[in-house]
């Protein structure tokens, strides 16, 4: 365990947050929609956003709000059952916050994902390209998995891997996990009046996994131990996590403020490093792109993004979203990194400008043929 010290929380300077607000929160232990508690987010969310921070919304809930409406007692156990309930609750769970943030003038929008979109690659490019344009326009994304068609998520229940995962995507500093809890303790609160509340700890100490146990309540299905791994997760692309009650009185604009509330599990690296580790070591080669000079200068000494007009070969069959390699006219890899195009959008635009992409290929996806943050430079030389 890391020691307490007097620094601020991870909130305070964070620029982009992820927020992901729990099924029993949300919907007053499954009585349905709380909306004096969906109120009081959307006004401290369009508080952080008066101070220039960006936020996505993770919300469990749809499936509790479903069973709320149908007049179901407990939570089914039949997938159709769930699936149905999910339909029925998400109509109002999306309501609901539209019309809470449209009081503060704040538009939002409806982003529905599974596992699969965060593990696909040309998914998860679209994924991450509609989430940072949604933020770039001031719109509060509102995600939630897309209970309605999937499987092993409903099982799962886990919105808490969810909000690690979107963290990931949009590069967050921090992740705030609200619950009924007022963080992790060093043991059960419930069953142990001896537990005490653990303030701050290294996110993957496996210590914490032990600590954390139980399972969720008859409305949602995760527990403590999802959170945890949550954090995780969020630690990998080094993304701080906080656990923290979304019943204490203006938790996110104390949190932001600097105040520690809850459990703070903070991440070892900093977000560029951890991403860049992963791009590096974690993923295969699909093809290679040849750079002129002028591409090659920009990459490895300007730090750019990579644009068609310095493409001049195409090798391999590759699809958006896979890992390609840059290298120079000696062979020499210089990056590597997601792609935007396929191949064959590739070779009918290499060497073109940005502004002819649309002209060519009909569409345009990016002007970027490879983003400098979803890319990492592997030559030292």
């Amino acid at each position: 365990m890391l020691d307490l010290d007097t620094t601020p929380s991870v909130a305070a300077d964070a620029r982009r947050l992820v927020i992901k607000v729990g099924s029993s929160l949300v919907t007053n232990e499954g009585r349905g929609l709380d909306m004096e508690a969906v109120t009081q987010w959307s006004r401290q969310i369009a508080a952080l956003h008066a101070q220039d921070k960006q936020v996505v919304l993770v919300s469990s809930g749809a499936i509790a709000e479903g069973m709320a409406r149908l007049g179901w007692p407990r939570r089914p156990s039949a997938m159709h059952e769930l699936q149905a309930a999910a339909a029925v609750g998400q109509m109002g769970l999306v309501q609901a916050y539209e019309v809470a943030f449209a009081q503060h003038g704040i538009r939002t929008a409806q982003i529905l994902l599974t596992h699969e979109d965060l593990a696909d690659r040309r998914r998860y490019l679209n994924a991450r390209t509609t989430l940072y344009t949604l933020l770039r326009l001031g719109v509060v994304p509102i995600v939630n998995e897309n209970d309605t068609v999937v499987t092993d998520e409903i099982r799962l229940g886990d919105n808490d891997t969810l909000g690690a995962l979107v963290t990931n995507l949009i590069e967050a500093e921090t992740l705030v996990i609200l619950t009924d809890q007022r963080g992790v303790y060093t043991a059960d609160p419930r069953k142990d009046p001896e537990a005490q509340l653990i303030q701050v700890a290294q996110a993957g100490d496996p210590e914490l996994e032990k600590m954390a146990g139980g399972s969720g309540s008859d409305i949602g299905t995760g527990g403590m131990l999802t959170k945890i791994l949550a954090a995780r997760r969020a630690a990998n692309s080094g993304g701080h996590t906080i656990i923290a009650s979304g019943r204490e009185p203006d938790v996110l604009l104390r949190l932001a403020s600097g105040e520690r509330i809850g459990t703070e599990l903070r991440a070892l690296l900093p977000i560029r490093s951890a991403r860049q580790r992963w791009l590096a070591n974690h993923l295969r080669l699909r093809g290679r792109v040849t750079l002129d000079q002028g591409a090659v200068k920009a990459l490895t000494q300007g730090h750019k993004s990579l644009l068609a007009v310095g493409v001049t070969a195409v090798e391999g069959e590759f699809e958006r979203g896979d890992v390609v390699a840059c290298i120079d006219e000696a062979g020499r890899e210089l990056a590597r990194g997601l792609i935007n195009y396929s191949a064959s959008d590739t070779r009918r635009i290499l060497r073109q400008p940005s502004y002819r992409i649309a002209e060519i290929l009909g569409h345009m996806t990016d002007p970027e043929l490879m983003h400098r943050d979803n890319m990492v430079v592997t030559y030292a030389g």
